[in-house]
């Protein structure tokens, strides 16, 4: 689990149980996807973060492997906004 702390201190990650987050402060979490089935395969639909819908996929958990590394990439790894630019 990849925690990203920004230059002001907060706090993103891909929500999972590896870490009681309540214990870094407040916590606000967001849908960034959805991983569903659809015509007999399944499928990653990152609308909700403006990202793409990935599959089909066979298998669910192929499909929400696609899902956290696209996460990963396109939304934890990319720079966190500078403590300048939120005042």
């Amino acid at each position: 689990m990849w925690l990203v702390v920004d230059p002001g201190g907060g706090v993103r990650c891909l929500y999972g149980e590896a870490i009681p987050l309540d214990c870094l402060g407040a916590v606000s979490i967001a849908r960034a996807s959805h991983v569903e089935p659809e015509g007999g395969g399944w499928y990653a639909d990152l609308e909700p973060c403006g990202g793409p819908k990935l599959g089909p996929f066979p298998i669910r958990s192929e499909a929400l492997r696609a899902e956290e590394a696209w996460l990963n990439k396109h939304l934890l790894a990319r720079p966190c906004p500078s403590a300048d630019a939120a005042s």
